[in-house]
């Protein structure tokens, strides 16, 4: 069925994502983006290379929602691919921030062409190596 879609995503966000699912290396890396309310659009805020997932936690505001995607590889050696979607919807965040947010999840995943699981986090600290 089709969900109402509240913000759309960047088209350069768009290519940049596209870009990053298919990248050839095999560190961590994360890409962080979060919503322009006055454009209604899903903008890149950050990329980020070699990160671990407790960096990736200390990069992401604590009372701002954010859509990080998140390219993991285990201690074992093993790589998540594709990407990791992670939701975070901190507690105390606006209710209209976390409206837009969860409103425009799905848009973002069908335009990233996700298949992993999408995780959601409301606290920063539940990010955790253990967890991925």
């Amino acid at each position: 069925s089709e969900s109402l879609v509240v913000c759309d995503v960047a088209e350069d966000l768009v290519e940049k994502l596209r870009k990053f699912r298919f990248r050839k290396e095999t560190n961590n890396a994360a890409i962080i983006m979060k919503i322009d309310k006055d454009k209604r659009l899903v903008v890149l805020d950050e990329e980020l290379e070699g990160i671990s997932p407790d960096e990736l936690k200390d990069e992401l505001p604590e009372r701002q929602p954010r859509y990080p995607f998140l390219i993991y590889q285990h201690d074992d050696g093993r790589v998540s691919y594709p990407l990791c979607f992670i939701f975070s919807s901190p507690v105390g965040c606006k209710p209209e921030q976390q409206m837009m947010y969860a409103g425009s999840k799905n848009k973002l995943v069908q335009t990233a062409e996700l298949t992993k699981v999408v995780f959601e986090i409301r606290n920063t600290e539940d990010l955790t190596e253990e967890w991925l």
